[in-house]
């Protein structure tokens, strides 16, 4: 039959259904991350955000008001995240009080894995038409990426850089902070004369360090933003999923 070997327990080789829960536990966990990232792109999708806008193909319209697209299929990848834990803890449950060696109860296995083999090749077979269809909102993202003062860090980094401990450049910032949100101004669109109100250490440069971008630049290490980390992270991952096996 081209097994490996000989099982070396005969109670074991009955018994055992070790190999249909790991099946089982590798699909919840796939489920699980298919469904953040379904979540994800629902949730961008929204007015709210508008970073992110569904292909006709994979969303339909509402049954009630004519402007809404619903993102279907993503949200069915969220929700078949139920099913994948749903049939794994079936499993479990089924195998925990059972005796040695074979049980009748084991029959039960088979419905579960199926279901789960049947959901994920759903699933992983709709997902790559789904994301290469995706149209993404550029300017609003990057809009969205310099708000609610998102540069804050970067400006105590600053004061640190200039000898400031971190702890009272902490402490600067929130009140530059606090004074932007009075003033209803920005962090990019404080004068260095108001920065100066909170810090001497504050120089003409610390322009550069205000944008997104250099926000992004600055993190170049490894899983860091910066485009040069960005792009060696795809090159990892483009190598893993071209990879034999």
């Amino acid at each position: 039959l081209g097994f490996a070997a000989v099982s070396p327990n005969s109670l074991d080789a009955v018994s055992d259904r070790d190999y249909v829960v790991e099946f089982l536990g590798a699909g919840a966990i796939t489920g699980m991350h298919l469904s953040r990232l379904a979540a994800d792109l629902t949730l961008w999708a929204t007015a709210e955000f508008g970073f992110v806008e569904f292909s006709d193909a994979f969303a339909t319209g509402s049954s009630i008001m004519p402007q809404k697209k619903n993102p279907d299929v993503a949200e069915l990848i969220r929700g078949k995240s139920g099913r994948l834990y749903g049939n794994l803890v079936a499993v479990l449950t089924t195998m925990k009080g059972l005796p040695l060696a074979y049980n009748s109860d084991m029959q039960e296995d088979k419905e579960p894995f199926f279901d789960s083999a049947d959901t994920l090749e759903a699933i992983l077979g709709v997902l790559p038409g789904l994301l290469t269809s995706l149209s993404f909102q550029l300017d609003r993202m990057r809009s969205a990426a310099g708000e609610s003062f998102a540069t804050a860090t970067d400006l105590a980094d600053y004061l640190v850089r200039r000898g400031l401990p971190f702890r009272q450049a902490h402490e600067v910032v929130g009140r530059v902070v606090r004074y932007g949100m009075d003033q209803g101004k920005a962090l990019d669109a404080l004068t260095l004369s108001e920065l100066r109100r909170f810090s001497e250490l504050f120089d003409a440069d610390v322009t550069r360090v205000l944008g997104v971008d250099a926000s992004l630049r600055a993190r170049a290490a490894t899983g860091g933003t910066a485009p040069e980390a960005v792009r060696r992270a795809l090159e990892t991952a483009r190598g893993l999923v071209a990879r034999p096996g």
